[in-house]
């Protein structure tokens, strides 16, 4: 026992200090896309040749939808005139799905719930998470939160077993037709008021599989969606920072 004491004491504290300070991220993170207007030539589509999901609109690009992007860079790495760039900021959600269509690469602050459903949840959120055909990338990043590093569980917010024990869903996946039923059921199976929550590219809006006849291209096809959280897969910090300012100051 004593041996153990000892070998906590040296690894010290390790949980992150967010959202108090900012955290350090690695060099290579690929957060929030932008690009400068003015580098931009009027008549290039090689961005937008070269997306998977038809993420980048038109030319220029005249307009971005962060909810298909899978932030994989290759729109950057073509990119003659070195305009578009992916930027360090994980702050990346939005409240409606509109709001993660941007013409230059800035975001919609995203509102909190309104303060009779914060009053509601007091200081405490249950999330019943639904894999609605994902490939699993969403929920391992979601189960990195319950680890030490980013402790979920200091905020209030916990995951359910049962979804009449939770306060909403979060759904990841494109939402598969085999899973259309099952997610339906469980969302009545919440007790109102209710807060459902897509998070990534592919519960967003179909992710990569958006259009096959075998998806319904993302929750907002079967359920409504109060937040929407981008990514392939989101970084835990985003989750996490969407998840915070969806419950507003604490």
């Amino acid at each position: 026992m004593l041996k153990e004491l000892i070998a906590r004491f040296r690894q010290g504290h390790r949980t992150i200090a967010f959202p108090v300070a900012e955290p350090q991220l690695p060099d290579r993170f690929r957060g929030r896309p932008s690009w400068e207007r003015a580098k931009c030539v009027a008549d290039c589509t090689e961005c937008a040749k070269v997306c998977p999901t038809g993420a980048i609109q038109g030319a220029g690009p005249a307009g971005l939808d962060l909810g298909r992007c899978l932030f994989c860079e290759d729109c950057a790495r073509v990119c003659p005139s070195g305009a578009l760039r992916f930027t360090q900021d994980f702050h990346l959600a939005a409240r409606s799905r509109q709001d993660l269509i941007t013409s230059d690469g800035t975001l919609k602050e995203m509102e909190g719930l309104s303060a009779q459903l914060r009053g509601l949840l007091g200081r405490s959120l249950k999330l019943r998470q639904v894999s609605a055909g994902g490939c699993n990338a969403c929920e391992a990043d979601i189960n990195v939160l319950g680890t030490v590093v980013f402790d979920l569980g200091r905020f209030g917010v916990q995951f359910v077993a049962s979804p009449r024990h939770a306060d909403g869903l979060l759904i990841t996946g494109p939402v598969t037709k085999n899973m259309e039923l099952a997610l339906r059921k469980t969302y009545d199976a919440v007790p109102a008021p209710k807060i459902v929550i897509a998070c990534g590219a592919c519960a967003v809006s179909g992710g990569p599989y958006l259009g096959s006849p075998q998806v319904l291209d993302g929750a907002a096809g079967v359920v409504p969606v109060d937040l929407f959280i981008p990514g392939c897969p989101p970084h835990p910090l985003t989750i996490l920072d969407a998840i915070l300012r969806l419950l507003g100051p604490r």
